[in-house]
Formats: structure tokens, C-alpha cells, sequence
């Protein structure tokens, strides 16, 4: 059996290029007492990759040149050594961008019947419990409250969104585009600013009359700058990604920001709190239950984009990096 898998073949310098990747084809893997082996069906693209790239110190160690890429995934198993798992049983697991993998069985999340196993990557999975917990532990919207979010018509901004609408408060969302904004608001949200209309800032301050109570960052840049001034005292940042610095080589020109950020941090009494959702790990089973039970009860809703073979997960990545993505992006890598 051969596998085919995509690793990292040189370190990107600014913006990620397809030439930084390399498709490789090797025999697959046996599974060893204890482990099984999966074939993928679905792999996940999201923008924490970028970072994995990276040779910077961070939370986490980086990919090595020559090998695989890091990912999520969801598919089946193929062999079990181990009698928690049997052949053809869904599992979600971080094995990386390839089409089979080897993994220890308690390393391999079984998924529950019901929902759609691709799910198990996006409402049901990482992002989606990235959105929980951060609204859950940090963000805690309250009703009445109004709760912005950028990026929102991805998989963690949607579901942010969503989130406080179930808790009572406004969601005001911030998305790329027309059609975009238009799905943000069909999700329920009050508005959706395009952040590339000029007068955002102005769109922005008109969305949230009573300022800003939460504001979920996953982008940072211009957005930060046009929420910063709405924000209320005692308002609440959760940081969970910085979208719109990952490809930066050196510091933006311009003043130093820091003395008007910090002073809104006293005078406004801002908690501003950066997050890893396996910071939270412990609560990924009553994140489960609560979305699993708002999903079947068609409470929230997701959406997906979908790249058809593993060679073309590269330009899919770039392009999701780039907000070329419209949902959840994932690779099908093999049939269901």
C-alpha cells in the first residue's frame, strides 16, 4: 500500500508559495501492537499551519524540512491492533497531510454517529470548540452585550457569532466581501462590516451604537484599530489568532501604538487574554455535548469549502490564507 503525503520542502519567507511544498509517494505504515492505521478522507487547512512553517520560537515546535505537514483530520480505519477500534470505524486525529497514517488508539477521537464526519473538523472539532471555549472562559457575552468578530464567516467567526446569539447578545460580524456579509446576517448576526469597504471604521462605530462588549480576535490589523475606540470598560478580547500578521517579515511603518493600547487597557479596565484551545482540553466533552445537541437542534449552522485531492491542498492553503476560502476549508483526500 502506498501513501502519499506533502511535506514541507523549504520555509516561506512572507507569503507561502506552492514551491515550499513537495508532494512524496513511500509505502504506507504498519500498525504496531496498540495502534491502528487510517486512511483520511477529509484533512483540515487552517491558519495556524502558517506558524508551523515558521522556524521562530513558539508555543509550538515547528514542521521540519522534509517532513509532513501538520493537520487534522477525519477518516478510517483500515487495520486495528488495538480492541478499542475496528475497520471502517470514523476517527478524528492530528495525522498530518497525507492519505494514511499509523497512530496509537488513544491518540485516535471516535466519532459519534449522527453527524456528518466532516463536522468532526469544523462546528464539531477545532474550530468550533476554539469559538466555545473562548467565548465560554474569557469572552462570557451577557444579554443585551454586543459581541464582534472578524473573519466571521469562517468556521470560528461563525460560530462565535452564533454562540452569542444563543446567549442573548448582539453579534456583529466583520467579513471579506458581499456575498460573504450576506451569509454572516442569514447566520442571525445584527450586521456584517466589509472590511474592505474604506469607510469600515465608520460602518463599524454606526453597527455598535452601545460600543463593543466582546471582541473576539482572530485577525488583528486594521480591524483591531477600528474596534480599539469602541471598545467598553470592562469589555473582553479573547486572542486566539492574529490572521493579518502571519506573513509579515518585519514591524508595520508607522507610530508606535503601544502607550494608546496600553491606555486604554487601564482607563478602560480591558481584559485582553490570548488563548490555544488545548488550553482547555479538559472541557472538550461538555463542548460536544452543548454543540452537538445546538446542531441537531438546527440552533447553529456551518458551511464548508470543500478541494477536491490531496496534490491541490497547497494552493487551497494559500488561498484560505489569503480569505479565499468561504467556510470551514478542507481537502478530500479520499472517498467516504
Amino acid at each position: 500500500m502506498q501513501n502519499r503525503r506533502i511535506v514541507l520542502a523549504s520555509r516561506p519567507h512572507g507569503a507561502p508559495s506552492e514551491q515550499n511544498f513537495r508532494l512524496e509517494t513511500l509505502p504506507a505504515a504498519e500498525p504496531g501492537e496498540g495502534q491502528a492505521l487510517v486512511r483520511t478522507v477529509f484533512l483540515s487547512l487552517d491558519p495556524y499551519m502558517r506558524g508551523r512553517m515558521s522556524d521562530a520560537p513558539s508555543y509550538a515546535a515547528p514542521v521540519q524540512i522534509g517532513g509532513t505537514m501538520e493537520a487534522g483530520v477525519v477518516g478510517r480505519v483500515v487495520q486495528s491492533r488495538s480492541p478499542e477500534l475496528a475497520p471502517g470505524d470514523w476517527v478524528e486525529a492530528r495525522l498530518g497531510w497525507q492519505e494514511y497514517a499509523v497512530a496509537d488508539a488513544k491518540a485516535l477521537r471516535k466519532l459519534p454517529p449522527g453527524a456528518p464526519p466532516s463536522t468532526g473538523l469544523g462546528v464539531l472539532g477545532m474550530p468550533g470548540m476554539t469559538a466555545w471555549v473562548g467565548m465560554a472562559n474569557i469572552g462570557q457575552p451577557k444579554p443585551g452585550e454586543t459581541v464582534v468578530v472578524a473573519a466571521a464567516s469562517g468556521p470560528v467567526g461563525s460560530m462565535v457569532g452564533q454562540i452569542a446569539r444563543i446567549r442573548g447578545a448582539r453579534a456583529v460580524g466583520i467579513a471579506g466581501g458581499a456575498d460573504k456579509c450576506a451569509y454572516v446576517r442569514s447566520l442571525g448576526f445584527e450586521d456584517c462590516i466589509d472590511h474592505r469597504d474604506p469607510a469600515m471604521a465608520e460602518r463599524l462605530a454606526e453597527a455598535c451604537p452601545k460600543g463593543i462588549d466582546v471582541y473576539f480576535e482572530n485577525v488583528s490589523g486594521k480591524v483591531w484599530e477600528a474596534v480599539l475606540p469602541l471598545l467598553n470598560p470592562f469589555a473582553r478580547v479573547p486572542v486566539c489568532g492574529l490572521i493579518a500578521n502571519y506573513n509579515m517579515t518585519e514591524l508595520p511603518p508607522g507610530p508606535d501604538r503601544t502607550p494608546q493600547v496600553m491606555r486604554a487597557v487601564l482607563s478602560k479596565r480591558l481584559l485582553i487574554r490570548g488563548f490555544l484551545v488545548f488550553d482547555f482540553a479538559d472541557q472538550q466533552a461538555a463542548f460536544l455535548e452543548e454543540a452537538g445537541r445546538w446542531l441537531a437542534e438546527g440552533k447553529i449552522k456551518h458551511r464548508e469549502d470543500v478541494t477536491e485531492g490531496l496534490e491541490n491542498a497547497p494552493r487551497a492553503f494559500i488561498a484560505m490564507l489569503g480569505g479565499g476560502n468561504f467556510g470551514k476549508t478542507l481537502v478530500r483526500v479520499g472517498p467516504d
